[in-house]
């Protein structure tokens, strides 16, 4: 990016942070805004940030005077207009107005002053390593991304605790939540004007049952056809079934599945995971007009899911789907080497060779190709399952639960900047 001498003769001056921030899959599912202006939920929602290895966004904030507008870049291409936007300003300009002083480390002098921040444009370039508007959460690893960048660039303070989280939330409602590792829940608020308490809290850290895997099965990697917003306010609007969900049924179920994770009970993990996950569905088809995330692929990976737990008597798997077709099957450590060769089997790769493409693990795809799956297994699956077809699951990522967002180093700048 080329930016102007300072006075036509000297380099400016430019400040940055860069910060990669991983995505999240929601459990409990938030579906439908109560407050449109300040992006709040209409019900608690529950989820697990993954592991940042494969599935992250990463994001470079600078800030300067030579700066003449704030300026987005996505993926590598700049979003003209995207910087006026009520999402991207309510980021820049929450995180800024808890902007303190920046001082050098070595002689304690002030380099730049609260109110210096104010008169900077911002340039913000970020990259997704993954599918963006596929229904694998990318908007919440990015505008996650965003704000701990300003954060770190502006050595933002938080007034109260999950102010940041708040800020967030005004970018994509679950951000909030990729803003912490392990589970996270994002409490929906309302007592507050101002939705102040509308924030994220760490249930249990990454750390505590670090068991727990995912397998995601990238069904589409193609932009969805109703876009999360516009399908909520639509549900919102017409679906009787989404109000006695956020009204009678989500804070039971919230209360049920924060205690299986503090007790490691996957039994009960699993089952309101999946139950959750048709209820907001079924949401969607209580939509009028009605919508479909799902396609044939994802009910029959729900039917893979549930023959594998009868036959072995016992919860091994628990899918999950966003608002798209893609299934995020949640195991443990344990099991997760037979589920991935269940998976391998029934939405086969086109070839051995091309196994490096398909799965993003090469070390458990060897150990899940060598795996012998039960004989009882298979003979019952048999009989409801079929092997789907060669190109049906585009790609399997084979992940855990992570940390939240991770301060990176100048090697991992997204910005090149070239003084003119």
């Amino acid at each position: 990016v080329a930016v102007p001498k300072a006075d036509g003769n000297t380099n400016p001056i430019i400040h940055k942070a860069t910060v990669s921030a991983p995505t999240n899959i929601a459990c409990i599912k938030y579906w439908g805004k109560a407050d449109s202006h300040y992006n709040t939920p209409i019900n608690d929602s529950l989820s697990l940030t993954l592991d940042q290895s494969d599935l992250r966004a990463v994001t470079s904030a600078s800030a300067s005077l030579a700066f003449d507008k704030d300026r987005l870049w996505l993926n590598g291409s700049e979003e003209v207009g995207a910087a006026s936007s009520r999402r991207f300003r309510a980021c820049v300009d929450g995180v800024r107005a808890l902007a303190t002083e920046k001082i050098d480390p070595d002689t304690k002098e002030v380099i730049v002053s609260k109110d210096d921040w104010k008169k900077m444009h911002v340039y913000i370039a970020s990259y997704n390593t993954f599918p963006t508007a596929a229904g694998l959460a990318s908007s919440a690893a990015g505008y996650a991304a965003l704000v701990a960048a300003l954060v770190e660039l502006f050595g933002a303070k938080e007034s109260y605790p999950g102010e940041f989280t708040a800020i967030a939330r005004q970018g994509s409602g679950s951000a909030c939540r990729s803003l912490y590792g392990g589970f996270v829940a994002w409490r929906a608020g309302g007592e507050k004007s101002d939705w102040s308490d509308s924030i994220a809290e760490q249930v249990a850290d990454e750390a505590h049952w670090g068991e727990v895997r995912a397998v995601i099965c990238v069904v589409s990697d193609a932009k969805k056809e109703t876009s999360s917003t516009a399908g909520m306010s639509t549900s919102v609007a017409t679906s009787e079934l989404l109000a006695f969900r956020a009204k009678e049924v989500v804070s039971k179920r919230m209360k049920i599945i924060e205690e299986a994770i503090k007790a490691k009970d996957f039994e009960a993990f699993g089952k309101v995971t999946m139950m959750d996950s048709n209820q907001f569905h079924a949401t969607c088809l209580d939509t009028y007009p009605p919508i479909f995330y799902m396609n044939d692929v994802s009910r029959s990976i729900v039917q893979l899911v549930h023959r594998y737990n009868d036959w072995a008597g016992e919860i091994r798997a628990a899918y999950t789907f966003d608002a798209g077709p893609n299934a995020v099957l949640y195991t443990l450590d344990k099991h997760v080497i037979e589920l991935l060769a269940l998976v391998l089997k029934y939405y086969p790769c086109e070839s051995e060779d091309l196994m490096g493409d398909y799965v993003n693990n090469k070390d458990m795809v060897s150990k899940a190709l060598a795996f012998e799956l039960d004989s009882g297994l298979l003979q019952a699956l048999e009989k409801s399952c079929s092997i789907r077809d060669i190109g049906d699951v585009k790609m399997v990522y084979c992940t855990k639960g992570g940390p939240g967002p991770q301060v990176l180093d100048a090697s991992s700048e997204v910005f090149e900047f070239k003084v003119e």
